[in-house]
């Protein structure tokens, strides 16, 4: 990978506020962006899905524990499988720390996977974590959003497309089944409201890893291996 020119101090400060430019306009245009996501509308959940911790069996809006906005992310971790997804896995590592400050503002957090209490509880003593992670095992919930693909249930779209599609198009490999996404939820009185959804690179602004990298002059190093090729369990760097 080539590395950048070297260059006076001088001639590094005019690159740098030329590029600071840059940078301004886009955090602008991220928080216009941010204004027109809180803008969209909304669909009320009618069906009660019902899921599963070592606490019993919890309804979608029980997730919610009193606030009034959810975060779930669903987490790749099928039932035939004795760990969970490694690129989910990373993902939750970069969001761990923050969950604790989502309910100083009415957020509630929650990983949903199909896998069943057990081996999610397994894998998450494990890993070290202590947040809600729920099994959907027998409920439409990964269906319904799309993060479970199976044509016999009616899932067979990704990202807003065709799974068949992105499958052409080298975007989703094929066999897949399990999928990553995040959702977001808003509860009104005994009403629960489906407000947001974001899959595949959506993901990215959120991975810190990521963010981190892309301040440095190699980056994420991702050319030649494809994203997250290089990524491991926490417990499984050497």
């Amino acid at each position: 990978m080539d590395q950048p020119r070297v260059v006076s101090r001088a001639e590094w400060l005019a690159a740098r506020r030329e590029l600071l430019a840059e940078e301004k306009a886009l955090t602008q245009w991220r928080d216009e962006l941010a204004i027109e996501r809180r803008k969209l509308p909304m669909v009320r959940i009618e069906k009660e899905y019902m899921f599963e911790d070592v606490n019993g069996r919890r309804s979608l809006r029980d997730l919610f524990e009193r606030r009034h906005q959810l975060i779930v992310y669903h987490f790749m971790f099928d039932p035939a499988w004795d760990e969970g997804c490694k690129n989910c896995s990373h993902f939750i590592d970069n969001f761990v720390g923050g969950i604790v400050h989502l309910a100083a503002r009415d957020t509630s957090f929650a990983v949903v996977s199909r896998a069943p209490v057990v081996k999610i509880e397994a894998f998450k003593a494990r890993m070290g974590w202590s947040f809600a992670w729920l099994s959907s095992f027998g409920s439409d919930f990964n269906y319904d959003f799309h993060v479970t693909l199976d044509q016999a249930e009616g899932s067979v779209e990704y990202n807003y497309e065709s799974a068949a599609t992105l499958i052409k198009q080298g975007k989703l490999w094929p066999g897949t089944k399990e999928l990553p996404g995040l959702s977001v939820f808003l509860r009104d009185g005994e009403h629960v409201f489906h407000t947001y959804s974001t899959y595949q690179r959506g993901l990215d602004l959120l991975l810190n890893t990521y963010n981190y990298l892309d301040l440095t002059p190699l980056g994420r190093q991702e050319e030649d291996e494809g994203a997250q090729r290089w990524v491991r369990h926490h417990d499984r760097y050497a």
